[in-house]
């Protein structure tokens, strides 16, 4: 089942600049694990060297922050919206 994943510009250089790819998988952290397979250094980017995901990087799903729901064993289903939203630091006031 594929589900619609939202590349940030920041990470685009890993998906030949395509803003948009599909992954598969059950829950978000298998949709991980196969946009690791089809993008080297994607997963690397996304996850520690614990294969949990990055406390910088946000994943959304249909708008919803995944840690508000099962984090990384939030089920998806096929038309679902995954979005990679790294956090943002800095500036001034």
């Amino acid at each position: 089942m594929a589900v619609k994943v939202l590349i940030p510009t920041p990470l685009r250089n890993l998906t030949n600049n395509q803003a948009e790819v599909n992954a598969e998988g059950a829950t978000v952290a298998d949709l991980i694990n196969d946009l690791g397979k089809n993008y080297n250094g994607l997963k690397d980017r996304l996850c520690d060297e614990n294969g949990k995901i990055r406390r910088f990087v946000n994943i959304y799903l249909n708008e919803e922050d995944i840690r508000f729901l099962q984090g990384e064993s939030t089920a998806v289903k096929a038309g679902d919206q995954v979005s990679i939203v790294p956090a943002i630091a800095g500036g001034i006031y």
